[in-house]
């Protein structure tokens, strides 16, 4: 549970650092952007390494990105409605759906554990 957590709030930065610029920064010259971007995401990276370095065994190095990208997905979701205040589309949700499948493919079987 400690990796999913971590997860959440590294993609959290991250979406802030990608695309909190464009809800609040639009009138910054584009150096200003990259700059208050890269100090975000090194926020982030500060919290995806010690999740995926928690996770792994746990979770295999397939499942721990694929955990990520949800984990993506649903903060871009909040974040998308929120503060861009874009609204959700229908065949946005049937895509995200059709994420969530895979999603579930990715973590219904057994698979081998990792090589040491």
């Amino acid at each position: 549970m400690n990796t999913i957590l971590l997860l959440t709030l590294s993609n959290i930065f991250m979406t802030v650092a990608w695309y909190g610029h464009l809800a609040y920064g639009r009138a910054w010259p584009l150096w200003k952007a990259i700059l208050v971007s890269w100090l975000i995401a090194l926020l982030e990276y500060c919290l995806a390494v010690p999740a995926n370095r928690l996770g792994y065994g746990e979770f295999s190095g397939f499942q721990l990105k694929i955990i990520q990208e949800v984990v993506t997905l649903l903060v871009f979701i909040g974040f998308a409605t929120t503060m861009l205040k874009e609204k959700l589309a229908w065949n946005y949700l049937l895509a995200f759906l059709f994420m969530g499948l895979a999603a579930f493919f990715a973590f219904a079987f057994k698979v081998p554990a990792p090589s040491a």
